[in-house]
């Protein structure tokens, strides 16, 4: 379909949880900045005039726990707080299988998961024998989506695909062996939810890499492909930026500091 006949979606970034934590973390080479730099973390909304449909799942509070991150609510709580029922979603595309992505499966007991079919098989392959790489996921959560292979409930896509029309994931890689990103059409064009292809728009715009990742090269060239799926620079929304919660408006004035919304104009600050 032509991207001028496509459905024109409502996105929105729900904030659950945040970390602080020192510049140098967040980059390869370490940064010379000695500041705190935190991380939030989101899920996404991507809603139409007749279905929504969720972007990742979060973490549970015992992952709050476990990881010391701060838990500001959880990410169910906070799709109601937009209207959105968790137990109603039929389609939730996992960017990505770390804890912080796909830690609430029980969530969204009708729902459909779609995943590259590489993160899968990253995450019970060879790799996964690594600590270093196996860190970044939980094994219930790995587990909990073979289960659901197993009763039908997932749908595994092989590079670009089309989940409805004027919404595709991307294969974009590089964090880890199967990550995908979200194009969506807008009122303000072709809008991409990166997730982790880039945490931050300083990964973007400096051209630098976040720690935590399986191929480097392919992690920096994902930011280019990035750039060529969005309308413009501006319509690329990174994983875990703060600066996600200033640069655009409240979904309502009720929810400052909960949920915004990304296919409205940047707010000027």
């Amino acid at each position: 379909m032509p991207a001028s006949e496509a459905p024109v979606y409502e996105v929105y970034a729900v904030r659950y949880a945040r970390h602080d934590r020192p510049a140098r973390d967040n980059f390869i080479g370490g940064d010379p900045h000695d500041v705190n730099m935190p991380l939030d973390y989101f899920v996404w909304a991507v809603v139409s005039a007749d279905k929504t449909y969720v972007v990742d799942m979060g973490f549970t509070i015992e992952q709050a726990r476990k990881r010391k991150r701060e838990y500001l609510r959880s990410p169910g709580e906070g799709l109601k707080t937009l209207g959105i029922d968790p137990a109603r979603i039929e389609d939730v595309i996992v960017t990505h299988m770390h804890y912080d992505h796909c830690g609430n499966l029980d969530l969204f007991p009708n729902a459909t998961f779609h995943i590259q079919d590489r993160e899968m098989a990253y995450t019970t392959g060879r790799c996964m024998c690594h600590p270093l790489l196996n860190s970044s996921f939980e094994v219930e959560d790995v587990v909990g989506m073979v289960r659901r292979i197993f009763a039908g409930r997932v749908a595994f896509h092989d590079g670009a695909a089309e989940i409805a029309p004027g919404m595709s994931v991307h294969h974009i890689g590089g964090h880890t062996n199967g990550l995908q990103c979200v194009r969506v059409m807008t009122r303000r064009g072709w809008l991409v939810l990166a997730s982790d292809a880039a945490h931050l728009y300083a990964h973007m715009e400096q051209g630098r890499a976040f720690p935590t990742v399986y191929n480097v090269g392919d992690m920096l060239e994902g930011h280019k492909t990035l750039q060529q799926l969005a309308s413009a620079p501006a319509a690329i929304i990174p994983g875990h930026d703060p600066l996600v919660m200033q640069r655009y408006p409240a979904a309502r004035p009720d929810l400052e500091g909960i949920a915004v919304r990304l296919d409205a104009d940047p707010v000027a600050r």
